[in-house]
């Protein structure tokens, strides 16, 4: 059985911290589930990561549900949370319940995530209502860059640490089971933290969260075009990679790959029937 929103919540009733992890492809989620986190994000951070655009705002339903689904594939245990992409939530409520509807009917996530924090309240509300959970997400809002002005740390006045609280309230009472805080400063999220009663999950914002999630690809040093100050490597893969192809190439040009061990051979019989020394044999012992 997959863990629920019920055991999120018990995780941050228990002070037991949360492991989250943003992957999107049915390898590393086998990898990611078998080392024991308790989220996977499929997040629309792909649109980076995987499919190369250089914001997560070209992301399409289509992408999501595609990648969900090899998560899904790839995990037994782990709870599945979704992102709604950008426009599939902001037109009107009716479209966002049928999109996250999506997620989990056609992808087999358990919950969807979408970003903001009053402004959205209601369509929170509207799709947990339809029993969808949902996972908030306030702060740096990767979707809004461009109103945003780029990746900001955001809660840094007074009146945006306000209104940050504000948010976070908003989407509590509004149903979400948990809230992403993504570029705060640690106090804020500390603050916010206490004031919740749903667990908060940080990225960016500080040890006081009731949880972490980092991208797969950042952790393993996999993803090079920009490294996040929040983001800690705990391997260097893209290096380690890098080396192993060129050792490749090099073993193909020197004919070394693929050895004897690495190749299928015919039975002495069949090669020589095929090269004539059959024939050649029989016709002698005429």
């Amino acid at each position: 059985m997959r863990t629920t929103i019920r055991d999120i919540g018990l995780m941050k009733r228990r002070a037991k911290p949360i492991a989250m992890i943003t992957a999107y492809d049915y390898t590393s989620a086998r990898i990611v589930e078998n080392a024991g986190v308790d989220i996977i994000l499929v997040g629309d951070s792909l649109g980076q990561v995987v499919l190369g655009y250089d914001s997560t705002v070209p992301v399409t339903m289509e992408d999501m549900l595609h990648h969900i689904k090899a998560v899904v594939r790839g995990t037994n245990k782990v709870h599945i949370v979704g992102d709604l992409p950008f426009m599939s939530y902001q037109a009107n409520r009716s479209d966002a319940i049928r999109n996250a509807g999506r997620l989990l009917k056609e992808g087999g996530a358990q919950s969807v995530k979408l970003e903001g924090g009053r402004h959205v309240a209601k369509t929170v509300q509207r799709i947990v209502q339809a029993g969808i959970p949902v996972m908030a997400h306030i702060g740096l809002t990767p979707q809004a860059v461009n109103q945003l002005g780029g990746y900001r740390i955001q809660g840094r006045t007074t009146k945006a640490a306000v209104e940050l609280i504000e948010d976070a309230k908003a989407v509590e009472e509004a149903g979400a089971y948990s809230i992403v805080l993504e570029g705060v400063p640690s106090q804020l999220a500390q603050i916010v933290t206490e004031r919740l009663s749903i667990p908060t999950i940080g990225i960016g914002a500080g040890v006081h969260c009731d949880g972490q999630v980092q991208v797969f690809h950042d952790m393993m040093g996999l993803y090079t075009d920009f490294t996040p100050k929040h983001a800690r490597k705990y391997a260097n893969l893209a290096a380690d990679m890098s080396g192993a192809v060129a050792d490749y190439i090099h073993d193909v040009r020197a004919q070394t790959f693929p050895s004897e061990d690495e190749s299928f051979t015919l039975s002495a019989e069949v090669l020589a029937e095929l090269t004539g020394e059959a024939s050649i044999a029989a016709k002698s012992e005429l």
